[in-house]
Protein backbone atom coordinates (compact mmCIF):
# COMPACT_ATOMS: atom_id res chain seq x y z
CA UNK A 1 0.00 0.00 0.00
CA UNK A 2 2.89 2.37 0.74
CA UNK A 3 4.21 1.95 -2.79
CA UNK A 4 0.75 2.61 -4.21
CA UNK A 5 0.44 5.85 -2.25
CA UNK A 6 3.96 6.93 -3.21
CA UNK A 7 3.15 6.37 -6.88
CA UNK A 8 -0.14 8.22 -6.46
CA UNK A 9 1.66 11.17 -4.88
CA UNK A 10 4.15 11.30 -7.75
CA UNK A 11 1.31 11.23 -10.27
CA UNK A 12 -0.55 14.02 -8.47
CA UNK A 13 2.59 16.16 -8.31
CA UNK A 14 3.23 15.65 -12.03
CA UNK A 15 -0.38 16.35 -13.01
CA UNK A 16 -1.20 19.42 -10.94
CA UNK A 17 2.13 21.21 -10.60
CA UNK A 18 1.73 24.66 -9.02
CA UNK A 19 -1.90 23.93 -8.14
CA UNK A 20 -0.48 21.66 -5.47
CA UNK A 21 0.71 23.92 -2.64
CA UNK A 22 1.51 21.19 -0.15
CA UNK A 23 1.62 17.40 0.14
CA UNK A 24 2.79 14.61 2.38
CA UNK A 25 1.76 11.69 4.54
CA UNK A 26 -0.16 12.04 7.80
CA UNK A 27 -0.93 9.01 9.96
CA UNK A 28 -0.12 6.80 7.00
CA UNK A 29 -2.56 8.59 4.71
CA UNK A 30 -1.81 10.78 1.70
CA UNK A 31 -2.79 14.42 2.22
CA UNK A 32 -2.49 17.36 -0.17
CA UNK A 33 -3.19 21.10 -0.10
CA UNK A 34 -4.46 22.67 -3.30
CA UNK A 35 -4.72 26.29 -4.41
CA UNK A 36 -8.12 27.88 -3.97
CA UNK A 37 -8.21 29.30 -7.50
CA UNK A 38 -7.66 25.86 -9.04
CA UNK A 39 -9.83 23.86 -6.64
CA UNK A 40 -12.72 23.07 -8.98
CA UNK A 41 -10.44 21.95 -11.81
CA UNK A 42 -8.33 19.81 -9.49
CA UNK A 43 -11.35 18.13 -7.91
CA UNK A 44 -12.86 17.33 -11.30
CA UNK A 45 -9.56 15.79 -12.41
CA UNK A 46 -9.26 13.78 -9.21
CA UNK A 47 -12.66 12.28 -9.97
CA UNK A 48 -12.25 11.72 -13.70
CA UNK A 49 -8.53 10.99 -14.09
CA UNK A 50 -7.57 9.56 -10.70
CA UNK A 51 -10.88 7.72 -10.17
CA UNK A 52 -11.83 9.19 -6.80
CA UNK A 53 -15.47 8.52 -7.42
CA UNK A 54 -16.72 9.24 -3.94
CA UNK A 55 -16.56 12.13 -1.47
CA UNK A 56 -17.04 10.40 1.87
CA UNK A 57 -16.69 13.45 4.12
CA UNK A 58 -16.11 17.20 4.13
CA UNK A 59 -15.32 19.21 7.24
CA UNK A 60 -14.48 22.79 8.12
CA UNK A 61 -11.47 23.71 10.25
CA UNK A 62 -10.70 26.86 12.22
CA UNK A 63 -6.93 27.23 12.67
CA UNK A 64 -7.07 30.39 14.79
CA UNK A 65 -5.64 28.64 17.88
CA UNK A 66 -3.84 25.81 16.11
CA UNK A 67 -1.26 24.14 18.34
CA UNK A 68 -2.36 26.01 21.49
CA UNK A 69 -3.81 24.24 24.50
CA UNK A 70 -5.34 25.67 27.63
CA UNK A 71 -5.30 22.28 29.35
CA UNK A 72 -1.52 21.95 29.68
CA UNK A 73 -0.66 22.70 33.31
CA UNK A 74 1.56 21.55 36.15
CA UNK A 75 -0.51 23.20 38.86
CA UNK A 76 -3.74 21.46 39.88
CA UNK A 77 -5.88 21.53 42.98
CA UNK A 78 -5.82 18.69 45.51
CA UNK A 79 -9.19 17.50 44.21
CA UNK A 80 -7.88 17.18 40.68
CA UNK A 81 -9.63 20.19 39.17
CA UNK A 82 -8.62 23.79 38.59
CA UNK A 83 -10.31 26.78 37.01
CA UNK A 84 -9.13 29.10 34.28
CA UNK A 85 -5.83 27.32 33.80
CA UNK A 86 -4.31 28.89 30.71
CA UNK A 87 -6.84 30.89 28.74
CA UNK A 88 -5.06 30.38 25.47
CA UNK A 89 -7.97 29.27 23.30
CA UNK A 90 -10.43 31.89 22.05
CA UNK A 91 -13.94 31.49 23.33
CA UNK A 92 -12.94 30.50 26.86
CA UNK A 93 -13.13 34.00 28.30
CA UNK A 94 -13.81 37.54 27.15
CA UNK A 95 -10.10 38.43 27.36
CA UNK A 96 -8.92 35.55 25.21
CA UNK A 97 -11.36 35.90 22.32
CA UNK A 98 -9.03 37.88 20.04
CA UNK A 99 -5.62 36.73 21.25
CA UNK A 100 -4.95 33.76 19.00
CA UNK A 101 -6.91 35.07 16.06
CA UNK A 102 -4.16 37.68 15.79
CA UNK A 103 -1.28 35.26 16.47
CA UNK A 104 -2.34 32.27 14.40
CA UNK A 105 0.41 29.89 13.24
CA UNK A 106 -1.20 29.61 9.81
CA UNK A 107 -1.57 32.33 7.18
CA UNK A 108 -5.25 31.60 6.64
CA UNK A 109 -7.70 30.85 9.40
CA UNK A 110 -10.36 28.69 7.72
CA UNK A 111 -10.07 25.61 5.54
CA UNK A 112 -12.25 22.85 4.15
CA UNK A 113 -10.94 19.29 4.30
CA UNK A 114 -12.19 16.67 1.85
CA UNK A 115 -11.94 12.89 2.33
CA UNK A 116 -11.94 11.16 -1.06
CA UNK A 117 -12.30 7.47 -1.82
CA UNK A 118 -11.43 5.58 -4.97
CA UNK A 119 -13.52 2.43 -4.93
CA UNK A 120 -11.97 1.07 -8.11
CA UNK A 121 -8.38 1.69 -6.92
CA UNK A 122 -9.01 1.08 -3.20
CA UNK A 123 -7.19 4.28 -2.20
CA UNK A 124 -8.01 7.30 -0.09
CA UNK A 125 -6.90 10.90 -0.36
CA UNK A 126 -7.28 13.85 2.00
CA UNK A 127 -7.46 17.26 0.31
CA UNK A 128 -7.38 20.63 2.07
CA UNK A 129 -8.35 24.01 0.64
CA UNK A 130 -7.80 27.27 2.56
CA UNK A 131 -10.13 30.23 2.22
CA UNK A 132 -8.28 33.45 1.45
CA UNK A 133 -10.50 35.89 3.38
CA UNK A 134 -10.93 35.25 7.11
CA UNK A 135 -13.83 37.70 7.38
CA UNK A 136 -15.72 36.09 4.49
CA UNK A 137 -14.28 32.61 3.89
CA UNK A 138 -15.41 31.59 0.40
CA UNK A 139 -14.60 28.21 -1.12
CA UNK A 140 -16.04 26.90 -4.41
CA UNK A 141 -18.72 24.26 -4.01
CA UNK A 142 -17.99 20.77 -5.32
CA UNK A 143 -21.62 19.71 -5.43
CA UNK A 144 -21.45 19.41 -9.23
CA UNK A 145 -18.43 17.10 -8.86
CA UNK A 146 -19.80 14.96 -6.02
CA UNK A 147 -23.50 15.22 -5.22
CA UNK A 148 -22.80 13.99 -1.68
CA UNK A 149 -21.19 17.36 -0.93
CA UNK A 150 -24.59 19.06 -0.57
CA UNK A 151 -25.28 18.40 3.10
CA UNK A 152 -21.58 18.33 4.03
CA UNK A 153 -21.17 21.88 2.74
CA UNK A 154 -24.31 23.00 4.53
CA UNK A 155 -22.93 21.57 7.77
CA UNK A 156 -19.58 23.36 7.32
CA UNK A 157 -21.46 26.58 6.57
CA UNK A 158 -23.64 26.21 9.65
CA UNK A 159 -20.87 25.30 12.11
CA UNK A 160 -17.90 27.26 10.71
CA UNK A 161 -19.44 29.96 8.50
CA UNK A 162 -17.71 28.71 5.34
CA UNK A 163 -19.42 30.04 2.22
CA UNK A 164 -19.48 27.54 -0.63
CA UNK A 165 -19.82 29.48 -3.84
CA UNK A 166 -22.20 27.81 -6.27
CA UNK A 167 -24.12 25.76 -3.70
CA UNK A 168 -27.81 25.85 -4.70
CA UNK A 169 -29.24 25.74 -1.18
CA UNK A 170 -26.67 26.97 1.35
CA UNK A 171 -28.54 27.32 4.64
CA UNK A 172 -28.29 26.05 8.19
CA UNK A 173 -28.77 22.35 8.74
CA UNK A 174 -28.12 21.72 12.47
CA UNK A 175 -28.85 24.98 14.30
CA UNK A 176 -31.99 27.08 14.34
CA UNK A 177 -32.59 29.47 11.44
CA UNK A 178 -32.37 32.40 13.87
CA UNK A 179 -29.15 31.15 15.47
CA UNK A 180 -26.46 33.83 15.74
CA UNK A 181 -22.87 32.86 14.98
CA UNK A 182 -21.15 29.60 14.11
CA UNK A 183 -20.62 27.27 17.10
CA UNK A 184 -17.47 25.45 15.90
CA UNK A 185 -15.43 28.60 15.44
CA UNK A 186 -12.69 28.94 18.04
CA UNK A 187 -13.89 32.40 19.07
CA UNK A 188 -17.43 31.19 19.77
CA UNK A 189 -18.02 31.03 23.56
CA UNK A 190 -18.51 27.53 24.94
CA UNK A 191 -21.68 28.60 26.72
CA UNK A 192 -23.06 30.23 23.57
CA UNK A 193 -24.36 33.74 23.09
CA UNK A 194 -28.00 33.23 24.05
CA UNK A 195 -30.20 30.76 25.87
CA UNK A 196 -33.75 29.84 25.02
CA UNK A 197 -36.87 28.90 26.95
CA UNK A 198 -40.59 28.59 26.41
CA UNK A 199 -42.52 31.63 27.62
CA UNK A 200 -46.00 30.65 28.85
CA UNK A 201 -47.36 34.19 28.56
CA UNK A 202 -46.12 34.77 25.01
CA UNK A 203 -46.84 31.20 23.99
CA UNK A 204 -43.56 30.78 22.13
CA UNK A 205 -39.86 30.12 22.53
CA UNK A 206 -37.84 33.23 23.36
CA UNK A 207 -34.11 33.96 23.33
CA UNK A 208 -32.34 35.68 26.22
CA UNK A 209 -28.71 36.56 27.11
CA UNK A 210 -26.80 33.66 28.66
CA UNK A 211 -27.06 33.63 32.45
CA UNK A 212 -24.41 30.94 33.07
CA UNK A 213 -21.08 31.94 34.62
CA UNK A 214 -18.27 30.92 32.19
CA UNK A 215 -15.49 28.76 33.62
CA UNK A 216 -12.85 26.28 32.51
CA UNK A 217 -12.16 22.96 34.21
CA UNK A 218 -8.93 20.99 34.02
CA UNK A 219 -9.39 17.24 33.44
CA UNK A 220 -8.89 15.07 36.51
CA UNK A 221 -5.25 14.17 37.16
CA UNK A 222 -4.16 10.77 38.49
CA UNK A 223 -1.47 11.22 41.17
CA UNK A 224 1.05 8.64 42.26
CA UNK A 225 1.66 9.64 45.89
CA UNK A 226 0.91 8.19 49.32
CA UNK A 227 -2.60 9.67 49.48
CA UNK A 228 -3.78 7.38 46.71
CA UNK A 229 -1.77 4.24 47.50
CA UNK A 230 -3.90 1.19 48.17
CA UNK A 231 -3.67 0.06 51.76
CA UNK A 232 -2.06 3.27 53.02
Amino acid sequence: MADILENLLDSIKSRFGESLVGCGFCQGELAVDIALADAKEVFASLRDEFHFEQLIDLAGVDYSAYGASEWATVNTSSSGFGRGVNETSPGRSAESVTVFVETSKTKQRFAAVYQLLSISKNTRLRVRVFAEDDDMPIIPSVIDVWASASWYEREAFDLFGLLFEGHPDLRRILTDYGFVGHPFRKDFPLIGNVEMRYDMEKGRVIYEPVSIEPRVLVPRVIRDDHRYTIGS
